[in-house]
């Protein structure tokens, strides 16, 4: 059963929409992103579905309830923004606390719920802590466990990892992911780091232009992205112009030009795709190989990453690089295989 229900919902500022007649769903308990560059949407979905924006169409259900035009305060929801959001003059017990408060707790029960909610965040010990004594990562956690403490039926995640470092917020991602699983309330992610959206999410929608492109589990859209803008914000990828000349059972074959002819399976092409059209030709870096005999090409430029390296290599009537990913290559002139079972069939344009 859909949790999180989003029908038709479109917003504009006095001119374009911002977000353009979007319908999605998301299950109860799952970690969900919504992954895009900037000005693509995504955050003004966010504010509405917390309610700090107010639809110009279409209808925001929660847990079965119309909540298109519930105030913030009354709405299952809460958030955690990017800029941490926590009261300087508290400390981290009282920052925890102070939505609690309200309800007019007991002290036992109270101080129960909070140090319950500190273990769950991973910050016990540090109740008296004050909040200028914390770490971004600690700051994070507090503002999390706030969150948190009133039990919103979803919890909304506005870019919370964008200020850290880039190790404190891997690390903090771990920390998210294993939160969610333990205390089980649907997470709805925004952030334009595509990285961040895989490794955390069950399942992202990705966005471009007040639009969602695609809805996928992170290896499908890593491996099976359904138009160019998908696969081009989804990791790097090689494009290469062909022709579909024939569709064949389980198999499809094309013209591809500087590739030469190739068969590939027809499930790697996007739907509605037919001999006769001109497509595009996408294949990740790692897909891409050193060889014996293909493609020539030269060396323009290499990067060293660990185990793998990631290379630029000039081909003749190519004026972008193929990007390869792996092992050291022979010297001189190389070749370049490709795995065609490992080639994607996208449509020229969206």
């Amino acid at each position: 059963m859909n949790f999180l229900t989003i029908t038709n919902v479109s917003k504009s500022f006095g001119g374009p929409p911002v977000v353009n007649d979007v319908s999605l769903d998301v299950a109860r308990g799952e970690f969900f992103a919504l992954l895009g560059a900037s000005g693509c949407g995504k955050t003004t979905l966010l504010r509405m579905i917390a309610g700090f924006e107010t639809p110009d169409s279409g209808a925001i259900r929660i847990d079965g309830e119309d909540m298109t035009m519930v105030p913030p305060h009354l709405r299952p929801t809460n958030m955690v923004f990017q800029s941490y959001a926590i009261f300087p003059h508290l400390n981290v017990f009282d920052n925890i606390a102070y939505g609690l408060r309200k309800l007019k707790l007991p002290k036992d029960a109270l101080r129960a719920k909070v140090e319950a909610m500190l273990a769950t965040v991973r910050l016990e010990g540090l109740g008296k802590r004050g909040a200028d004594q914390l770490s971004g990562g600690q700051r994070q956690r507090v503002a999390l466990a706030r969150a948190l403490m009133r039990e919103p039926k979803i919890l909304l995640l506005d870019e919370p990892l964008g200020a850290l470092d880039k190790r404190l917020r891997e690390a903090m991602q771990v920390e998210l992911r294993a939160i969610q699983r333990k205390v089980g309330i649907t997470f709805l992610l925004v952030t334009h780091d595509q990285e961040e959206a895989l490794s955390l999410s069950d399942r992202v929608a990705v966005m471009h232009q007040g639009h969602i492109l695609q809805v996928a589990d992170p290896r499908s859209l890593y491996e099976r992205p359904n138009c160019r803008e998908v696969a081009d914000f989804i990791g790097e990828i090689n494009f290469f112009h062909a022709t579909l000349r024939e569709i064949a059972g389980a198999s499809a074959t094309v013209n591809a030009g500087l590739l030469g002819i190739l068969t590939l399976p027809a499930a790697n092409l996007a739907p509605g795709l037919k001999p006769g059209d001109h497509i595009l030709l996408a294949i990740r870096p790692e897909h891409v190989r050193f060889a014996d005999a293909g493609v020539v090409g030269e060396i323009a430029a290499a990067t060293f990453l660990g185990a793998r390296s990631h290379f630029h290599v000039k081909i003749a009537g190519r004026s972008e690089p193929v990007f390869v990913s792996g092992g050291a290559p022979p010297q001189g002139p190389v070749h370049l295989a490709f795995s065609p079972d490992r080639l994607i069939g996208l449509p020229t344009a969206g």
